[in-house]
């Protein structure tokens, strides 16, 4: 089963140990970071450091003179990714007999949405989120799309995994986070993800919902929420009973019209760039109306467009079904689980997780994250693969 793990440049860089000791793991695939959001990251093995602080969401290489007067346009990584960071960490990996695919990160950056708050998802209360581009948004998404090219189709890779290739939304790891008080499950998610700047409010237009009328109707189906006297989960059965159900569908046809669409550009795209067998995976959710960085997806549509699909099994497997019933011959499923203990992981059980995934019908495995876990995390990972 082939199995790949999670990289960012700088665990690699100035490392001359760390491509050898990713090898060893067992794995036959790094998936290295081209393009990423801002994080703070430990780095427990690094000769030179012990925390990298990324400040902003950049590209991990040059970015080319396409973008030269264009906005939005990608950002350049500071100091803790200077130059062409993907590329010197990308042939270290090589020649240590890993095969390389670009892990670019997509509909997620907090300083577009600081410097140009337009391009920002703006919820029914007018409240915009930051770390949320729109993706309805025509110059958004012509940004997304070249970006998806440029950033997955480094020199030396063979494929890449496309992440937040579709809505975000509310949910967010933010820093010092209280948003916590208020429980509100699924159907709350979506109705406070929902987005009402003038490319969504045209696009609820076309599908006959007054997009002032919408927001009314979204904030009073959510006031019994925020008084705790209303259920907010439930799923989408929870969002029709807020919201009322043709409203609800109206809102979710333009929404998952607007994201597949840009899924199809964005892959279209790479492909356009990519030499011939250059794989292409989306980070995937099979709820098309959940946000995120695994998007909302419908399982039949992204598997007519991607090779495949990197689904999160860190809670369990389970969402690998919908994808698997699809039997789309050569798909690749990738179950993906975090191995990383301090960080919810559970390595120990990563043979059993495996095997598990692999009955309902994962062809790979991925690995979160090879930089970030401990030496101990690591030798679990080594022995399950070795089981493996």
């Amino acid at each position: 089963m082939k199995a790949s793990a999670f990289v960012y440049p700088w665990d690699v860089n100035g490392d001359p140990e760390a491509p050898a000791r990713i090898a060893a793991l067992g794995i036959g695939q790094a998936t290295l970071a081209s393009a990423y959001h801002s994080t703070r990251a430990l780095t427990p093995r690094h000769p030179r450091h012990r925390v990298v602080t990324a400040e902003h969401a950049a590209v991990l290489y040059p970015a080319g003179e396409h973008w030269s007067g264009r906005t939005p346009r990608p950002y350049a990584a500071g100091d803790w990714a200077p130059g062409d960071a993907f590329g010197e960490a990308a042939a270290a990996l090589a020649d240590a007999g890993l095969e390389v695919h670009t892990w670019v990160v997509l509909a997620h950056n907090s300083r577009l949405g600081a410097e140009h708050p337009d391009t920002s998802v703006v919820n029914a209360y007018g409240d915009r989120y930051p770390w949320a581009p729109c993706i309805a948004q025509p110059a958004t998404r012509a940004y997304l799309t070249d970006l998806a090219a440029e950033a997955a189709v480094r020199p030396g890779a063979h494929g890449t995994e496309l992440e937040s290739l579709g809505w975000y939304g509310l949910a967010h790891l933010h820093a010092h986070d209280k948003t916590a008080g208020v429980g509100l499950g699924d159907a709350g998610q979506y109705l406070m993800s929902l987005c009402f700047c003038p490319a969504c409010r045209e696009g609820y237009g076309a599908h006959d919902l007054d997009a002032d009328e919408l927001a009314a109707a979204v904030r009073g189906a959510l006031e019994p929420v925020w008084r705790g006297a209303a259920p907010s989960d439930g799923g989408w059965t929870g969002v029709e009973k807020l919201l009322g159900g043709t409203t609800a569908n109206a809102t979710r046809a333009w929404r998952d019209d607007t994201a597949r669409t840009l899924q199809e550009a964005a892959v279209r795209a790479v492909r356009a760039a990519a030499p011939e067998g250059f794989q292409v995976l989306l980070h995937a959710d099979p709820v098309s109306y959940h946000c995120g960085a695994n998007a909302g997806v419908d399982p039949a549509h992204v598997l007519s467009v991607a090779d495949g699909v990197v689904v999160p099994c860190t809670g369990g497997p389970g969402l690998l079904t919908p994808f698997a019933r699809e039997e789309r011959e050569g798909a690749v499923l990738a179950a993906n689980f975090t191995v990383v203990s301090g960080m919810g992981g559970s390595p120990g059980t990563l043979a059993a997780d495996a095997a598990e995934a692999r009955g309902l019908g994962a062809t790979e495995l991925r690995l979160y994250h090879a930089g970030l876990a401990s030496d101990g995390d690591l030798e679990a990972v080594r022995s399950a693969l070795a089981a493996l």
